[in-house]
C-alpha cells in the first residue's frame, strides 16, 4: 500500500513537470538554441538545470506554500532583476558570438549551463504560485509525510527532464537538416526572444520598485 502511494505521487510529481515545464518560454528557447549549435548534451544540460530548479519549487510548494510565500514576496524584486539580467546578457553573447557549429562540449561547460540555467529557473518567484496551485488542484498539499514529498518532487524533476530531453533529442536530429543560413537565422531569433524576455522580467522588477 505504501508503495503504491508513493508511486501514485511520483506519477503526480511527473505530471506536474510536464504540466509547468512544457509551455515555450526563455529557458526552452536556450535548449532549442543550444541543442541546434551545441548538440544534444547542451541542449540536456539546459534541461537538468531548468528541472532542478522546477524540483526545488515543488519542494516548497509540497512542504507548505504560506510558510515561504512572504519570502518570496520579500526577495521578488531582487530575485527578478537578476534573472532579468541574466537573460539578457545570454540573449546578447548568442547576438554577438558568431556561430562555431557543433563541438564536443566539456564537463566544465556543461556544468555552467546547469548551474546558469538553474539560477534562471529559480528567479521566477510567480513560479512557486504556480506549482502551489497546480500542488492543490492535484490533491498534493494536504498531508504529506518526508517520504511522500521526496517523491513527489523526484517526479516532478523526472517529468520535467523527459520533456528536455526529448525536446533536445529532437533538435539534434533535425540539426544536419538545417542549412547554415537558416541556423544562423534561428541562433539570431532565438537570442532576440531571450533578450525580449529579460525586458519583460526586468519591466516586472522595475513595477515591483515604483509600487
Amino acid at each position: 500500500m505504501i508503495i503504491e502511494t508513493l508511486l501514485l505521487l511520483f506519477a503526480k510529481g511527473a505530471l506536474l513537470g510536464l504540466i509547468v515545464t512544457a509551455p515555450p518560454g526563455p529557458i526552452a528557447t536556450l535548449c532549442i538554441n543550444r541543442s541546434l549549435h551545441r548538440g544534444f548534451r547542451s541542449g540536456a544540460a539546459i534541461g537538468i538545470g531548468a528541472a532542478l530548479g522546477d524540483a526545488c519549487y515543488a519542494l516548497v510548494a509540497a512542504a507548505g506554500l504560506a510558510m515561504v510565500s512572504h519570502t518570496v514576496d520579500d526577495y521578488s524584486l531582487p530575485i527578478a532583476a537578476a534573472g532579468g539580467a541574466l537573460l539578457i546578457f545570454l540573449g546578447i553573447r548568442d547576438l554577438m558570438t558568431p556561430p562555431a557549429g557543433a563541438v564536443e562540449v566539456g564537463a566544465h561547460d556543461l556544468f555552467g549551463k546547469i548551474a546558469s540555467t538553474f539560477l534562471l529557473a529559480i528567479s521566477n518567484p510567480g513560479a512557486l504560485l504556480s506549482f502551489g496551485g497546480l500542488f492543490a488542484g492535484l490533491g498534493l498539499v494536504d498531508g504529506n509525510t518526508v517520504t511522500e514529498v521526496a517523491a513527489i518532487v523526484i517526479g516532478v524533476f523526472f517529468g520535467a527532464m523527459a520533456w528536455w530531453t526529448a525536446l533536445s533529442a529532437a533538435v539534434n536530429l533535425a540539426r544536419d537538416r538545417i542549412s547554415s543560413d537558416l541556423t544562423l537565422l534561428i541562433r539570431r531569433i532565438s537570442g532576440g526572444l531571450i533578450i525580449a524576455f529579460g525586458t519583460v522580467v526586468l519591466g516586472f522588477a522595475a513595477r515591483l520598485l515604483l509600487a
